[in-house]
């Protein structure tokens, strides 16, 4: 149960790290593309939008909040995870 419980931590970790360079890529494609070059959505936009509604009517707190939160993912290099089949 407990090598259940590390594997499935260790998937989440490398799943948290592809969405944030997904996130990280939509953002500077965007900026190199312009407006909607990902599927037709602004990623900019939705963040700008995320913020706000963390921070209300003040976009800077919540600014503030999501570093802090980001800040808080351990620093790990995604290429050092091997998936295997093994159970």
């Amino acid at each position: 149960m407990k090598d259940a419980v590390s594997q499935l931590n260790e998937w989440i970790k490398v799943i948290t790290q592809v969405g944030l360079g997904l996130v990280a890529l939509g953002v500077v494609v965007e900026i190199v593309f312009g407006k909607g070059a990902i599927f037709g959505k602004s990623v900019v936009a939705n963040l700008t939008e995320i913020v706000g509604d963390i921070g209300g009517a003040n976009g800077f707190v919540g600014l503030i909040a999501i570093l802090i939160i980001i800040g808080n993912f351990p620093k790990t290099d995604i290429a050092s995870y091997t998936v295997t089949g093994d159970n």
